[in-house]
């Protein structure tokens, strides 16, 4: 019998599979869709919750909804061991300690949990129980970054212990943190994980993959004895987890997945500087059209501008579609000001509406899609693509997953996606990974 343990990752962001392949994402968590997670071969899935991007009532009723059901799940699916990991961001900022409070409240017996922050192809490590980030070449405590100041999450403290002191109001007081230091993680510490109970707050060094290996195994050998263990974790401790090796095709290959070796298409909706330096770059590459979205036209309520733009850019990405090139569909990228923030988070949504009902009305034989930015890609796959599951192929670039529709998919079956965030990579990223999926022919 197979004594390894499920690990469950419920991430708030759609971008923590970023270090992990061969698996599965839900974009649903009803007990059905999380029984299929459960069933699938992978030692791993996700279950995307997006509650970064909620308020911290909402993050927690989605959260607790997502763990009632889990519940139900197991049972049904009759899972004996498994492990939680909240998966969150690599520079402190999420809803801790909510989410983490939630799923021990539900899911409850954890005899600890562990913060883990470090993200190596981030420049993120832990030493000392001290976070830091590598800016321009130096190792930076996090609390001195732009990250710490952030107006939803923002900290005054990179010693772990302090920090999870702050988080939790004095409730879990620093001094009663326990350490996993280097030198001890590097020598094994499955002796002393035999001894945590009652959900003992703990934060992990690590400086490498390597430090994460070791301590991974002896978290699954303690596991595989019957103690109960949740994470708090960014991405890197996942890889560690799963321990799926390399990935099947090697990122510069996997225009293997592209379908019939068609012309592609993409969507970007990111508006940050990095994103619109890629942007550039990828129009001067051979083969791709632009087409700007000229998204002021929205704020005309007169006019049936929703419905016009559809069409014109719907005719037009066939146009290019059937002159075997790809069209690049992007939104306009002067900013645009607003009486208020309502206001622009009603305009934001009418963008992203536009923008998936033109994913919906791209031709279906297309090789692939590129989706750009985070919450593009959040709705690109829950929304656009109307998905239940998605199989995780891999990164087709650092830290820039691909993933697959699912045979039945109704208008694009087995279509890859890549799920591309708007702050990573250099200026030639997004020009690399379209050169990586087009056609040879």
């Amino acid at each position: 019998m197979n004594t390894r343990p499920k690990i469950i990752v419920l991430d708030d962001d759609p971008t923590g599979s970023q270090t992990v392949h061969s698996c599965l994402l839900l974009m649903q968590w009803d007990v059905e869709t999380l029984r299929i997670g459960l069933a699938d071969d992978a030692p791993i899935f996700f279950v995307l919750t997006n509650t970064r991007s909620l308020s911290p009532e909402k993050a927690a009723s989605v959260t607790q909804e997502v763990c009632q059901n889990l519940k139900q799940a197991i049972a049904a699916e009759n899972i004996q061991d498994f492990l939680v990991v909240s998966r969150s961001d690599s520079t402190l900022r999420g809803h801790y300690p909510i989410e983490t409070d939630v799923i021990a409240q539900e899911l409850g017996g954890f005899d600890a949990h562990f913060l883990v922050p470090a993200f190596f192809e981030g420049g993120r490590t832990t030493r000392d129980s001290v976070h830091y980030l590598k800016v321009d070449g130096v190792d930076t405590p996090v609390h001195e970054t732009e990250f710490a100041q952030d107006s939803v999450f923002g900290y005054s403290y990179s010693y772990l212990p302090d920090y999870v002191q702050e988080k939790t109001k004095g409730k879990i007081p620093a001094n009663q943190v326990d350490r996993f230091l280097l030198a001890e993680i590097r020598s094994g510490v499955q002796e002393r994980l035999t001894h945590l109970h009652d959900n003992q707050c703990c934060v992990v060094d690590a400086e490498t993959q390597a430090d994460l290996d070791r301590f991974a195994a002896d978290i699954l050998a303690t596991a595989s004895q019957g103690k109960r263990f949740l994470f708090r974790s960014a991405a890197s401790l996942l890889t560690s987890l799963a321990n799926l090796g390399k990935q099947p095709i090697a990122p510069e290959a996997m225009a293997q997945y592209v379908r019939g070796g068609k012309p592609g298409a993409v969507i970007v909706g990111s508006h940050v500087k990095k994103t619109t330096e890629q942007l550039a770059k990828l129009l001067e590459a051979p083969g791709t059209v632009g087409i700007e979205i000229d998204v002021s036209r929205l704020l005309d309520k007169s006019a049936p501008s929703h419905a016009a733009l559809l069409a014109e850019i719907t005719q037009t990405a066939d146009q290019i579609h059937t002159s075997g090139k790809t069209p690049v569909i992007f939104t306009s990228r002067q900013e645009l000001t607003f009486d208020d923030a309502q206001t622009r988070l009603e305009f934001g949504e009418a963008v992203s509406t536009l923008l998936m009902d033109i994913l919906r009305q791209l031709p279906s034989d297309i090789g692939f899609l590129i989706s750009k930015g985070g919450i593009t890609s959040n709705d690109t796959l829950s929304q656009g693509l109307a998905l239940r599951t998605a199989g995780l192929l891999g990164q087709v670039l650092a830290g820039v997953s691909m993933v697959k529709t699912p045979s039945e998919h109704p208008q694009f079956p087995n279509l890859p996606v890549v799920l591309f965030p708007g702050n990573v990579g250099d200026a030639t990223a997004l020009a690399t990974v379209y050169q990586r999926l087009r056609s040879s022919t």
